[in-house]
């Protein structure tokens, strides 16, 4: 009877132990799990990043600093020029050729100095801009726009690379569940960063902010440094400069085989603008319309960011269950649906409690959508075309973003002008009008994204069961 209550009880704490670390079966003798967790401090340094970018920056030199929303909408936009490039990317990871036997490495390296170059111009920049300084405007223009765009190309290249190398350390089953681990460490990231910079810029100037950025820069630095140290085992086998390597155009053919490959791209496309039109508009939006401040609405990146990890964590969820991932993805675009009507409405009602619902829930629309497009990308991925794979759902993606950011500001600012001259009638003449306007484009790209995503889900009949799936996405607490 001892015997087996003892026995009922060490089954148990291994249940439980397995529930709270949810990666744990992830790790082997050689692959710990403190060695995962040092690797994905480079998703920290890319969360704070992105924070830096669509939350505090943006939010600043638009009300702070005067600069009109299109051209900073412009500025966050420009990594777009990197954004498609991020397949090739991943695929040079992949057929990389060195005499030192690392792939992944070098690519890594030049990211993080990409990152640092950008963070370390941007200071200089905003001192122009902010009009403390006797140098031309165009010149600050000029900084800001190189510094975004080290900093996008930099982000681009980490992010990227880093997943590839976490694929490569696990055996090819658990590869998902690493890329799925990494991109919560993003979400955590951007959570921990947005409340460390909403204290930090509680009482703002100028002076305070370049100070942050400062140390964002040198935080970069030292996270994607401790997570690259002794990660990537070489073979110099594998970078030989005599092995054959395969064109891009052909290895893209290979992975772009199949049906409705292109519609799976326009879906994610499509739901990606419909959730990033407003990256750059929230924070303005609450500190223009709702009056918040700096401080306030940089925490609202925080809601958005939480808002995403727990979309994260329901979406592993039903997919560790066999649940089909378009499905999945259509439930995150509804929700988003519900979360920008919620962000309109916040503005007639002067409603700060419903404004920060709605960013909550674009968060978690976001999460559900972004989770379950990677699956299926991912399960489309053959053994020798990780980089690749992670590289084209990327690349998608960061465009689709890219381009909505930028159409986000021209589209506000025309549209609150013409309101402004009373084009839409006295009702209408309103600072809300141009942020509305967007709102509800968004909604409309998502009732596309549904209507893309409609004949690539599976019929229950169809769906496989948890024990039967091709590959198990992280088994997240719950």
């Amino acid at each position: 009877m001892k015997s087996r209550l003892n026995e009922a009880i060490v089954r148990g704490w291994g249940q439980i132990g397995t529930d709270l670390l949810p990666f744990a079966d992830v790790v082997t003798s050689d692959l710990t799990l403190g060695r995962l967790l040092r690797l994905s401090l480079f998703q920290v340094s890319v969360g704070m990043a992105a924070v830096l970018l669509i939350g505090t920056l943006n939010r600043v030199m638009i009300v702070e600093l005067g600069v009109p929303a299109g051209l900073v909408a412009v500025m966050v936009a420009l990594p777009l020029v990197f954004a498609p490039a991020r397949a090739l990317i991943g695929f040079r990871s992949d057929q990389h050729r060195s005499v030192l036997g690392l792939r992944r490495v070098p690519y890594l390296w030049l990211g993080t100095m990409l990152q640092f170059g950008g963070l370390a111009i941007m200071p200089f920049a905003l001192l122009v801009l902010s009009g403390d300084s006797h140098g031309p405007a165009w010149i600050g223009k000029a900084g800001a726009a190189l510094a975004f765009l080290m900093l996008g190309a930099g982000v681009h290249t980490t992010q990227t690379v880093g997943l590839a190398l976490a694929t490569d350390l696990v055996p090819p089953r658990s590869q998902p569940k690493v890329v799925a681990m990494l991109c919560v460490m993003m979400m955590l990231g951007m959570v921990a960063s947005a409340l460390a910079f909403g204290v930090l810029l509680k009482n703002f100037s100028e002076i305070r902010l370049i100070q942050v950025i400062q140390g964002v820069a040198l935080a970069t630095m030292v996270l994607n440094f401790a997570a690259l140290w002794k990660q990537e085992p070489r073979n110099p086998a594998l970078t030989d400069a005599s092995r054959p390597r395969p064109k891009f155009m052909d290895c893209w053919r290979l992975f772009n085989q199949g049906r409705h490959s292109t519609r799976r791209l326009v879906a994610v496309g499509l739901g990606t603008a419909g959730f990033s039109m407003q990256d750059i508009l929230l924070e303005p939006y609450g500190g223009q319309i709702l009056g918040l401040t700096v401080g306030q609405t940089t925490a609202l990146t925080a809601l958005l960011a939480t808002g995403g990890l727990t979309g994260f964590v329901i979406a592993a969820r039903f997919l560790g269950r066999g649940a089909d991932p378009y499905r999945v993805a259509a439930l995150g675009t509804l929700v988003g649906v519900l979360a920008f009507t919620s962000v309109i409405f916040a503005a007639p009602f002067s409603s700060v409690p419903l404004f920060a619902l709605g960013v909550t829930l674009i968060g978690f629309g976001g999460g559900l959508f972004a989770h379950a497009t990677l699956t299926a990308a991912m399960s489309m991925a053959r053994e020798s075309q990780i980089g690749l794979a992670l590289g084209a759902w990327s690349a998608v993606q960061a465009t689709a973003a890219g381009c909505a950011i930028a159409i986000s500001g021209v589209i506000r600012d025309l549209v609150a002008g013409f309101a402004t001259d009373g084009l839409f009638g006295p009702a209408l003449m309103l600072p809300a009008t141009g942020y509305g306007a967007v709102y509800v484009i968004e909604i409309g790209l998502l009732f596309a994204t549904m209507a893309a995503i409609g004949p690539l889900v599976r019929s229950p009949s169809d769906s496989p069961s948890p024990s039967s799936s091709g590959f198990g996405l992280a088994e997240f607490p719950g």
